[in-house]
């Protein structure tokens, strides 16, 4: 019966885990369905694999659905007791319990014997040294006792003194490493006292007195000891080793300690040990080694008696035992982790502490015995741990863990047991989270739109502005500062735009554009974007773009110019000296480059990282994917290179996670949102490229990326270079080449013929052409004043003209101070960063020309010839977006009708009228522009049905059969306003504010060159 109960309960079990897997299973399914529709743009992602990965989860979510249906279906019908599942529980917790105790006790246990034994390691280790090191200066004294034998005693005259002695043992010192002196006591019996102080010329001093009454070392004075009293023998030191010199005269049988030493040594023929005593002169605790030094034809058997009638003298070895055995441990790495104890035990119930201090935390100790071939004398060495052993985490963290696993577990079984029975209404709950979901994604992007909305209007009113203004006559200066204001608000914009951009490629709904642009003058506007914040950082900025690279490409120029303006950014925030320098090349040129330049060699001299480091992992550089490129194709590779701060290597693999920095204080030093890298990145790949870093802490970084393009048709778009510097000839003096090879980029781009020079000394002679202008750098300027004189009148000659100099300086306050008066031609300061526009501005002023130089002037003719005479509606709610409209179209000859709302909207453009097109605002109060455009296209369609029915005179509608105003979007909505929902809310197509030439052109041409002959109004 009980072997049923038993198998019944295993089977409730064995149900019990297979309705929590197809629990799960079916949990999951239910998540998985209610995000198929992130989950499907992400396949897009992923590829054919991950595509086929989704259709097997699809199959095994299925099966678990299937599994869980039919098991409901058989048990729930069986009601299970619940106090079965109750008493499993139970069970469960105290068996987790107790295995965790059990668990921390043995662990516990296991650390205690682990920790005992290597206590005893390491004690026996130090007693077994400190053994070894007593025995060998043992036998060095006794082997001294033996030649005291021979060469004192056994000749005559004596062989040895007090000199030759001390010399001696102080050559031999280091044969024993444990001793602080030795010294030899001979036996003078009390008859022969007289004639040995007479020979000795002192008289033998005792020492107990001293023993009573202790000294220090700088009281001691072996003159004031009283003269030992009359006895039988005495045993006065004759010769000693310096270190010990104090003793000699002094009987070693007046000390208690010592006469028992010595007559346990002569009766035994072996060294002998005394107990611990304070030594003489030192005042430390110290032991005395003593031998006795026999007559030389002594019998190895000898009796006691005969010993110590044959007795000569006595040698002794002093051990300082506090410092020898410091010594000794200070050998050893680890004497700081435990403490050690040295005491003669011969009275074990009084032992005597020889070395150490008895304090200690830990409880834990072991005893080693000492073994000084004394066998009367015992010594052992105690050692204990200096500090109280580590609570052992690895045993608590296991219990604690096996505790946590157990609740854990216990908490899953409970809540199974509860919540299984809910798992249709949590069907439920999901399917209605789904649609709230679905919603809140379609909220969510309509925030977006909106808030795009709010923001981009006002600020595309000042873009707007300001384009107008640059139509206006400006000189080049001013032309170059409403430039740049231009350019910068059109970086606030793209600020805002960032986050929009985070969102539209975690849709997946980011698309690149593809049309002719001209990635120099990009660069050109990225650096005026830069310039003041360089200029006031005193940190050169630099664009240097390969000349195989063509002028003209097809890609997306927005986003291109995106990823620069956000490492340049990034490098301009964290550089505080030194330069930012941005490089452009085709990918076979980098691949063909064998030699590197010089690290050393940078565009401000400082040391920069291998910029190599940075494409390393790029998989274009594989030979097999290089040679798969299209012929029209053109990949480049964008450095920038800079010498600000430098990233450490650990975090190179965060730089790019969105919204993460590399430290916290980053955000508060510098700002920032950190998303400006993964949108670069995520821009990067949509651009079939690659992305990576080099970065060394305090030398600087280079980021490199690859983008793959289309070579463009023809330069047609590129703004026109001024006439008036063909056939000049300019002169670059800087020693620096690489520097000077950015400044003969720049020039050339002028069309100017240039010459380089590393110094002024260096200046081309004779040449055929005359050389029209000269650009200094600052450290050339300031340092070479006299040859700049010369230089000129030599030019002049040449050429019949004196060159204008010109100074590229980084900084506003350089001058031109200090020329003038010796007689150079003198020109002005040329401010960096280079780029054409400002480089030929600042040319023409210096020529004293006023060009009609303007950046932006595309398809100006074309669209004219358009728009002239066009009578054009201008629908817009915001007054200065409708002035801003307005007056671009009116630029290009056209009549412009305003009109605010709608429904006014409508009014103008219900037929018959004679407007030629609509510019509609989509954004309105009261009535968008869709459902104004709905509204029209309903009445045209009436129309045109009437009069092609016969219904409707078509005299009475201006003879039109057919009545379809061009009607555009105009927005500055960049999620919703798109071309393709704009044809589908039946618009002819879509611009955005404020109005660029490029786009303007393409969507005017396409119905106006189709229209332009029919008569229509």
């Amino acid at each position: 019966m009980n072997l049923l109960n038993v198998i019944e309960f295993g089977l409730k079990v064995g149900h019990l885990l297979l309705l929590l897997c197809s629990w799960f299973v079916s949990l999951i399914s239910l998540n998985w369905l209610s995000n198929e529709q992130i989950m499907t743009t992400k396949s897009s992602l992923l590829g054919d694999g991950g595509q086929i990965w989704m259709k097997l989860w699809d199959q095994i979510s299925e099966c678990g659905c299937k599994i869980h249906h039919h098991y409901s279906q058989y048990f729930c019908s069986r009601k299970v007791k619940r106090s079965w599942w109750m008493k499993l529980l139970i069970v469960w917790i105290v068996s987790g319990f107790v295995v965790s105790g059990s668990v921390f006790w043995y662990m516990s246990s296991h650390a205690v014997e682990k920790r005992k034994e290597t206590l005893a390691s390491m004690c026996d280790e130090r007693a077994r040294m400190l053994q070894d090191q007593f025995n060998v200066s043992m036998n060095h004294i006794q082997a001294m006792s033996v030649m005291i034998s021979i060469f004192h005693h056994g000749k005559s005259p004596s062989a040895i003194d007090q000199r030759t002695f001390a010399r001696y043992t102080e050559k031999t010192s280091f044969e024993r490493p444990l001793t602080s002196g030795v010294a030899y006591a001979v036996r003078v019996l009390h008859a022969e006292r007289e004639q040995f102080e007479i020979q000795q010329k002192w008289t033998i001093k005792r020492m107990d007195n001293v023993e009573q009454t202790p000294v220090h070392e700088d009281e001691y004075d072996p003159a004031d000891l009283e003269p030992s009293p009359v006895k039988e023998e005495y045993a006065p030191v004759i010769f000693a080793q310096d270190t010990v010199a104090h003793v000699i005269s002094v009987d070693v049988l007046s000390g208690k300690e010592d006469r028992d030493n010595v007559l346990r040594a002569r009766e035994s023929g072996k060294g002998v040990l005394t107990a611990p005593f304070k030594l003489l002169k030192t005042n430390r605790l110290g032991v005395i080694l003593t031998f006795a030094v026999y007559k030389k034809d002594l019998s190895p058997n000898a009796t006691p008696a005969e010993r110590i009638q044959a007795t000569d003298g006595y040698l002794g070895g002093i051990f300082d035992i506090e410092s020898l055995v410091e010594k000794l441990l200070q050998q050893l790495a680890s004497k700081q982790t435990i403490l050690v104890n040295v005491y003669d035990t011969t009275n074990s119930s009084h032992p005597i502490s020889m070395y150490g201090l008895n304090a200690s935390s830990d409880e834990l100790h072991h005893v080693s015995g000492l073994n000084f071939g004394d066998p009367f004398r015992k010594h052992e060495m105690h050692c204990r741990f200096k500090q109280k052993p580590p609570w052992s985490w690895v045993s608590i963290t296991t219990s604690v863990g096996i505790l946590i696993i157990t609740s854990l577990v216990g908490e899953i079984i409970y809540a199974t047991v509860n919540r299984i029975a809910k798992v249709e209404d949590d069907c439920q709950k999901m399917t209605e989270l789904q649609k709230r979901a679905v919603a809140a994604d379609v909220a969510k992007s309509q925030f977006l739109a909106t808030v795009s909305h709010e923001i981009r209007t006002p600020m595309n009113g000042v873009l707007g502005m300001l384009q107008m203004l640059m139509d206006t006559h400006l000189d080049e200066t001013q032309q170059d500062y409403v430039r740049t204001a231009r350019e910068s608000g059109k970086a606030l914009v793209s600020l805002i735009n960032e986050v929009l951009d985070q969102a539209k490629i975690e849709s997946g709904k980011l698309e690149l554009e593809a049309v002719n642009f001209d990635l120099r003058a990009i660069l050109d506007d990225v650096l005026s974007l830069f310039s003041g914040k360089s200029q006031n950082k005193q940190v050169e900025l630099a664009v240097f773009v390969s000349s195989k690279v063509p002028t003209t490409l097809v890609g997306d120029p927005g986003r291109f110019r995106q990823i620069v303006m956000n490492l340049v950014g990034n490098s301009i925030k964290f550089t505080d000296k030194g330069h930012i320098f941005v490089t452009v090349h085709l990918v076979e040129e980098v691949m063909e480059m064998e030699v590197e330049r010089e690290l050393s060699c940078s565009l401000s001299g400082l040391p920069v990282v291998d910029r190599r480091q940075s494409w390393k992992e790029f998989k274009i550089f594989n030979q097999e994917a290089s040679s798969s490129s299209l012929p029209e194709q053109v990949n480049i590779m964008v450095s920038v290179e800079d010498t600000g701060q430098g990233i450490p290597s650990d975090d190179h693999s965060r730089v790019f996670d969105p919204f993460l920095q590399v430290r916290p204080s980053i955000t508060r030093t510098h700002g920032g949102t950190g998303i400006g890298l993964s949108i670069s990145k995520c821009l990067v790949h949509l651009m079939k490229g690659e992305i990576g870093l080099a970065s060394l802490p305090q030398i600087g970084s280079t980021f490199s990326f690859t983008a793959v393009f289309t070579n463009g048709c023809s330069s047609a778009d590129i703004s026109p270079i001024p006439s008036e510097f063909h056939g000049m000839r300019a002169l670059v003096v800087d020693p620096n080449p690489v520097r000077a090879n950015v400044s003969k980029y720049h020039i050339q781009r002028l069309g100017i013929h240039v010459d380089v020079v590393p110094d002024v000394s260096l200046s081309p002679t004779n040449t055929p052409m005359p050389i029209n202008m000269v650009f200094l750098e600052d450290e050339i300027w300031n340092k070479k004043l006299g040859t700049l004189v010369l230089l000129s009148n030599n030019l002049e000659k040449d050429g019949g003209v004196a060159p204008q100099f010109l100074l590229l300086s980084n900084s506003t306050s350089s001058t031109l101070s200090g020329l003038s008066a010796t007689g150079v031609k003198t020109s002005f300061v040329v401010m960096k960063p280079l780029r054409a526009s400002m480089l030929a501005a600042s040319l023409l002023r210096v020529m004293g020309v006023r060009s009609s130089y303007r950046n932006g002037e595309l398809h100006t003719l074309s669209l004219s010839t358009l728009l002239r005479g066009r009578k054009i509606l201008v629908v817009d709610d915001n007054p200065v977006n409708l002035r801003v409209a307005a007056g671009a179209l009116k630029k290009y000859g056209a009549n412009v009708v305003h009109a605010e709302r709608g429904i006014d909207a409508i009014s103008f453009l219900t037929p018959p009228h004679s407007f030629d097109a609509c510019f509609m605002d989509i954004q309105m109060p009261e009535m968008d522009g869709f459902e104004a455009t709905r509204r029209i296209r309903e009445i045209e369609c009436s129309i045109n049905k009437g009069v092609q029915a016969g219904e409707i005179s078509m005299e009475a509608y201006g003879n039109i059969s057919n009545w379809h105003v061009p009607i555009l979007a105009m927005t500055a909505d960049v999620i919703q306003a798109t071309n393709e929902e704009c044809l589908g809310r039946q618009m002819d197509g879509y611009v955005s504010k404020p109005f660029e030439a490029d786009q303007l052109y393409r969507e005017v041409s396409r119905f106006f060159q189709t229209t332009s002959d029919e008569h229509h109004h």
